[in-house]
């Protein structure tokens, strides 16, 4: 999943973005309003962290910003204020939480659990497809009961294609959830992560397909229902 951190404190900012990545979220920063509401709004995130107080344009602001342009994207704004209107006008303009500065990473990430299970209604604790386990608490990645080895990347890419099993996903579809902006869009990073995915993950029956032109999609093994398509 990508996230943006919106946030002028560059410690803060800092610090969270290494916190998150080992969590296995793809991570975009920036360190002004001007600019946070603009890579909110030509990219696709899953969840959005915005400071209340920013050079440039305030948190408000940018809420407003977001969901004039008809984003949905879940935010959750931080701040050192704690007047209740100054929440109820963030909330009104568009936040879907609100975390009063300073805070635990742990209820930080808590929260955004929450709301990244909002949009699709559940995210299971364990994936399966074909023999491929993936455990969404503790991380783990197993291929018919057997423990798999995966970098941050591929486990997130793996997770990814799990998530939207049998769908087609396009190399910028992958791309915007998968790494963060500072990736190559040209590089053939993709199709080195789904060799290697192939090569641990011992996919002989073939799970994760190639769509020539298309991207890649991995196979989905529900059962249909007789008379449905």
């Amino acid at each position: 999943m990508r996230l943006l951190i919106v946030e002028d404190e560059e410690r803060l900012r800092n610090t969270l973005k290494r916190a998150l990545e080992a969590e296995f979220f793809a991570v975009d920063t920036a360190e002004d309003g001007k600019e946070g509401s603009r890579l909110a709004r030509i990219n696709n995130y899953d969840l959005i962290i915005l400071d209340n107080i920013l050079p440039h344009k305030t948190g408000l602001e940018v809420c407003y910003e977001i969901r004039e342009d008809k984003r949905t994207t879940p935010i959750i704004v931080l701040s050192v204020k704690t007047e209740t209107t100054t929440k109820v006008e963030l909330l009104n303009a568009g936040a879907d939480d609100y975390i009063i500065k300073p805070f635990s990473f742990d209820e930080l990430l808590a929260r955004m659990h929450a709301l990244l299970r909002r949009p699709k209604a559940i995210e299971e604790d364990v994936l399966r497809v074909g023999g491929i386990e993936l455990d969404n608490i503790s991380n783990i990645v197993k291929k018919d009961g057997k423990e798999v080895a995966l970098t941050r990347k591929e486990y997130m890419l793996l997770k990814y294609l799990m998530t939207n099993e049998g769908t087609v996903l396009s190399r910028g579809m992958i791309m915007d959830h998968v790494w963060d902006m500072n990736a190559d869009p040209f590089s053939n990073t993709i199709e080195a992560h789904i060799l290697s995915l192939r090569r641990k993950l011992e996919d002989k029956s073939k799970l994760i397909c190639t769509i020539p032109g298309r991207g890649y999609k991995l196979k989905s093994t529900k059962l249909k229902v007789a008379g449905k398509n």
